[in-house]
């Protein structure tokens, strides 16, 4: 008989089904939220500072002053980041990616072109807040050793102006000043004879003349806004806009030399203004040293911001740029070495 019809055989028992697996959460565990939560504010800053920068605007409080920051703003761009990938959330993470690049991409300097032409004379410039004049024995100093052929002091009350011509009086004999108490005073001393003097209505002194140079006119002008603290952002943007209007009153084919303390970065709009009434150059940017901070050089925090700068006309190529230390004062001071072209 066959086997398999044997009435005592077994069928063979079916192999059992694996365990059914338990079910995949359909919300991320605490970890992963917490680190989700956590690049939220990290990006919201940097996204928000470097959208006014590409917009153009320096918006209202607090972006004002964020601006001053932006490049540290990469650091927490980038902490959003680490934050977004390890939530796991991929269109989250690829926000943060783009935040970061954002923030970057914003803090480039800008693309200059120099001047061309014959150099006729080289001019030596310092700008230097001696901070309420409390710093005027060291501009003293660091005039007598690097030489300038023009000084562009801001926060210099008749004290330190009287000192700082009696001091200089056989180096810089020419002075064009805006006299008045504490952080108000304002001077120019110049290597070179000075007229047309006059002064751009402001808070703090903002003198300008012309100075004859090699021959050619060149109009120098002192920049000396009020900062923008939380409560006069509309005067700071006031007084660079009146600043500016005076630069772009100027003749067209006029040499300028504008410098002093912006109280403003080339991260705010309100100073970028400047290079593009006049083609302006920054003497830093075109040296190499855009990002050099000079404010604040005395606290607890170091240095974080360039606010004191150096600005030149197309007749003027900055050569070389230096940011001396000046103590006694808040600020570096900006020595920059300029060739003045001849007139086309």
């Amino acid at each position: 008989m066959d086997r398999a019809l044997a009435p005592d055989a077994q069928p063979t028992p079916a192999a059992e089904a694996p365990a059914p697996r338990p079910p995949v959460p359909l919300r991320p565990g605490p970890g992963r939220r917490a680190a989700a939560w956590a690049a939220g504010p990290l990006l919201a800053v940097p996204a928000v500072v470097a959208g006014c920068k590409a917009y153009g605007t320096d918006g209202v409080t607090p972006v004002p002053q964020l601006l001053s920051f932006l490049p540290w703003l990469t650091v927490p761009a980038a902490l959003g980041v680490l934050c977004a990938a390890a939530s796991r959330h991929r269109p989250l993470t690829w926000l943060a990616v783009l935040v970061l690049l954002c923030t970057a991409w914003t803090t480039l300097p800008p693309v200059l072109v120099h001047s061309s032409g014959t150099p006729v004379a080289r001019i030596r410039v310092i700008a230097a807040n001696v901070e309420f004049g409390q710093a005027t024995g060291s501009l003293v100093d660091l005039a007598r050793r690097e030489k300038p052929q023009l000084l562009y002091v801001s926060e210099c009350d008749p004290r330190c102006a009287g000192t700082l011509t009696a001091a200089l009086s056989g180096q810089l004999p020419h002075r064009a000043s805006v006299d008045a108490e504490g952080s108000k005073g304002s001077v120019i001393l110049s290597a070179y004879p000075l007229r047309d003097r006059s002064a751009v209505p402001a808070t703090m002194g903002m003198p300008g003349a012309t100075a004859e140079i090699a021959g050619r006119p060149v109009r120098l002008q002192l920049a000396h806004p009020m900062p923008p603290l939380p409560d006069q952002v509309g005067l700071w943007k006031t007084e660079l806009a009146r600043l500016r209007a005076e630069v772009a009153s100027r003749p067209p084919g006029e040499p300028l030399l504008l410098a002093g303390d912006f109280n403003a970065s080339q991260d705010h709009a309100a100073y970028r203004a400047f290079l593009t009434t006049r083609s302006l150059l920054d003497a830093a940017h075109a040296t190499g040293a855009s990002r050099t901070p000079t404010w604040p050089a005395e606290g607890p925090l170091p240095p974080y911001v360039q606010i004191d700068h150096v600005l030149t006309s197309p007749a003027l190529t900055p050569v070389a740029t230096r940011f001396p230390p000046l103590p006694g004062s808040d600020h570096r001071a900006v020595l920059a070495d300029v060739d003045l072209h001849e007139g086309r």
